[in-house]
Parts: C-alpha cells; sequence; structure tokens
C-alpha cells in the first residue's frame, strides 16, 4: 500500500473538522476525493501533509509512520501535495519555478527532468521564458503540478486540480494525470467535478462534514445515484 490514513481526527483551535478519515491508495492508482464546498477535502490533504498541527491518527506512507513528522520531512520522503491555491513564484519564470522543486532522484518513484514535464505539458514548453504572473490560471495550474513533480514524488496529492479551468486546459489536464499514472505515480485527487473525476480515477471517497461516507469503485458509485445525489449534488 502506497498510502495509509486511519482513524484522522483534525481541528482548527475548537473546532473539530475532521472525523475518523480513513482512505487507503494502492501503487499506480489514482484515487477522487469528492465532496462539496467545505466537505474536508483540502483540511484532510492538509493534514497529511502536516500542515493541520491538530490532529491525530495514523499516517503510513511508503511503510514509513510518517504522523508526527514535519511538513518538510514528508514531502522529502516522496509525497508531493498541490494545493489549491496555485502557489508559484510570480516573478520567476517557468523554467526558474521549476528549478525550485528539484530534488535528486528516489528510489521506486518515476524521475521527471524539464523536458520529460515539457512534453507532459506543451503549453509549459512553448513559454519557458515567461513570468509567473503573466500565465493564466490554466497554465499556473500546469505549472504548479510540475514544479512539485521536478521533486521527484511518488505520490501526488492534487487539491481541485479543475477548479476554474476552461475546457479545453480541463481536457489536457486529463491526459497529464493519465500520464502521470502510466509513469507509476499514484494520485489523489480531490474533486467536486463528477465528470472529471470519471476520466481518470480508480476509486473514489467521498466525503461530507469532516466524514467518509462512501468507498469503491468509479463504477459502484455509478450504480449509486442515490449517493451522488445526497452527497455530491448541487
Amino acid at each position: 500500500m502506497k498510502l495509509s490514513v486511519q482513524g484522522l481526527n483534525s481541528y482548527y483551535g475548537p473546532a473539530h473538522i475532521l472525523f475518523d478519515v480513513a482512505l487507503e491508495v494502492g501503487e499506480g492508482e489514482v484515487v477522487a476525493l469528492l465532496g462539496r464546498n467545505g466537505a474536508g477535502k483540502s483540511t484532510t490533504f492538509r493534514s497529511i501533509v502536516g500542515l493541520v498541527e491538530q490532529r491525530e491518527g495514523q499516517i503510513v506512507f511508503e511503510g514509513q509512520d510518517v504522523s508526527n513528522q514535519p511538513t518538510h520531512a514528508i514531502v522529502r520522503s516522496g509525497l508531493g501535495y498541490v494545493p489549491e491555491e496555485r502557489r508559484i513564484f510570480t516573478d520567476l519564470t517557468v523554467e526558474e519555478n521549476l528549478e525550485v522543486g528539484r530534488q535528486p532522484p528516489r528510489p521506486n518513484a518515476p524521475q521527471w527532468s524539464r523536458e520529460k514535464l515539457f512534453n507532459l505539458f506543451p503549453n509549459l514548453g512553448e513559454m519557458r521564458g515567461r513570468l509567473g504572473g503573466r500565465m493564466s490560471g490554466g497554465e499556473q495550474q500546469m505549472l504548479t503540478i510540475a514544479r512539485t513533480l521536478m521533486g521527484n514524488p511518488s505520490l501526488v496529492l492534487l487539491d481541485e486540480p479543475s477548479e476554474g479551468l476552461s475546457p479545453k486546459i480541463v481536457e489536457q489536464m486529463v491526459s497529464a494525470i493519465l500520464a502521470m499514472k502510466k509513469e507509476g505515480v499514484s494520485i489523489v485527487v480531490s474533486e467536486q467535478n463528477l465528470h472529471f473525476a470519471n476520466l481518470i480515477s480508480d476509486r473514489a471517497y467521498i466525503i461530507e462534514r469532516g466524514r467518509i461516507c462512501f468507498s469503491g469503485t468509479m463504477s459502484e458509485l455509478e450504480a449509486r445515484p442515490d449517493i451522488r445525489d445526497a452527497h455530491l449534488a448541487v
């Protein structure tokens, strides 16, 4: 098992946000964490990488218990995190942003070079010298993912990768995620967009009010319109 999360409880001050969240990701899997806005998706990701200080439970990554490790140690072990906010360096070029993310190759993880990433995201290859602040939201999203891949992670958490993107860019994002999977990267995607999740995911969890309320394959979810309507319908 690439990632195992068991009994995860997280708090922001006195507010209890996550309640005994459990999820697992296998080698080379794409897993969707589905839910409405405010359901707890981003908090789950932030808790896994140690950005939520008040948390309890067990997080095991590649056989190592990282529950109490600081964020930099978790990321250095090969767990990549792409936040929803697209935190690129706006005053650096595309190539300079990628260099910021560079880490040495690691065993049991695909290796990424700038040229390989430009093949994955052709848009970025056409704007290598462009400043991050002069890119569209979709281009910035691609750059954020590419910069994370420069760290050669074996698993990546993608927080709302299709949010606010044009249909054309969403198509490119689908292709990129499937190519990442083919390279051997395990991926967890937090999403509200069920159609997008269907195109890329093997399995799904649904979270609502900080609790996991469904776990199964995409086909099993497809066969349960009652669950989709209850937890995902706007």
